[in-house]
């Protein structure tokens, strides 16, 4: 317990500890523990990302809604065997699983957000007020994702970080599909992508305390 706990309290970035992405309900009502089989891997993936993906999306909107991050092998494998909206092991690997390298051997970590600036905009499913493809191509021309995948509710959407990112957004709300492909070019020009969010907050313009010069992520 004491080394759960200690891991918990592993500063990931300028905004997030480990403890911030361990809430399971699966594991809440299920008694299934959400423990890593591999610490530094998690610890390493769940920085990558923190700082590039997660930061600068609170320091341009605000507090994110963290839905659910990291999930145990166990715990997934149980999610996907009683059909709970978890895919398989082998699927999540540097995904859901941020202590495995998927199978080219690179880290990653994935991460359901809801943020609450967008989300009051959005409206509610299934008469959305707002397109989420505002947001995605946001994203796209400001953060270094590897997937996105939008759902109804909330505008949650899944986020993705990987050294070797693949540049992949998809929604199960309509247009349903795959809005960019691992290596293609965004269907939008750059104008007509800016014209989508010309009334977004300025890109990490909300002014925090400044830290000591003492503190580092690493």
């Amino acid at each position: 317990m004491w080394s759960l706990e200690t891991l918990g309290r592993v500063r990931l970035s300028r905004h997030f500890f480990m403890r911030d992405f361990f809430y399971s309900e699966i594991s809440a009502f299920h008694g299934i523990p959400n423990i890593p089989d591999d610490p530094d891997t998690m610890i390493e993936a769940g920085r990558g990302l923190a700082q590039n993906l997660l930061d600068p999306l609170v320091e341009t909107f605000g507090p994110l809604a963290i839905r659910s991050g990291y999930r145990s092998p166990t715990l997934n494998q149980y999610g996907n065997d009683n059909k709970l909206n978890c895919s398989h092991n082998r699927a999540n690997k540097a995904q859901r699983l941020w202590d495995y390298r998927d199978d080219n051997g690179h880290i990653g970590a994935c991460v359901s957000v809801v943020i609450p600036w967008f989300a009051d905009q959005y409206g509610d499913h299934p008469n959305p007020k707002r397109d989420w493809r505002d947001l995605a191509w946001w994203m796209h021309d400001h953060i270094p994702y590897s997937a996105i995948w939008f759902f109804p509710k909330l505008a949650c959407f899944n986020l993705t970080w990987s050294p070797a990112p693949l540049r992949t957004i998809s929604s199960y709300v309509a247009p349903r599909g795959m809005l960019l492909k691992a290596g293609d070019s965004p269907s939008e020009t750059a104008e007509q992508r800016q014209n989508r969010y010309a009334d977004f907050p300025p890109f990490r313009a909300i002014h925090y305390p400044k830290s000591p010069d003492t503190w580092s992520p690493a």
